[in-house]
């Protein structure tokens, strides 16, 4: 099992930047691949980012290339999602999720921190 708890949601204005911080817990994280991912109120879940279990590649959705980025601490057992160039589409719940490297589905999400960007 693996929990996993975002934190750093919050209020910002367009062109402002926010960091979302996942930490995880209960298995090993080194083993992981760790993603992002966020719903806005009627629509579909939407992929952010996400990092392979040794850091090495990341990968982002044209939507938000170039403006998020993810990085992982393997001494915190953390994730990061720093997200620059904020526009208001870009409000949403974001969760953070986990899955083996290995594996193509992710088994395990957070509960889920808002954003929420003015224009």
């Amino acid at each position: 099992q693996v929990q996993l708890a975002e934190s750093g949601g919050g209020l910002a204005q367009a062109g402002g930047s926010l960091r979302l911080s996942c930490a995880a817990s209960g298995r090993i994280f080194s083993s992981l691949d760790m993603g992002w991912f966020r719903q806005a109120p009627g629509k579909e879940r939407e992929f952010v980012a996400r990092i392979t279990s040794s850091g090495s590649t990341t990968y982002f959705p044209e939507s938000v290339k170039g403006r998020f980025t993810i990085s992982r601490d393997s001494a915190k057992n953390t994730v990061f999602l720093q997200m620059n160039s904020l526009k208001p589409e870009d409000t949403a719940t974001y969760y953070c999720a986990a899955r083996a490297s290995y594996a193509s589905t992710y088994a395990y999400w957070g509960q889920g921190t808002q954003v929420t960007v003015s224009s």
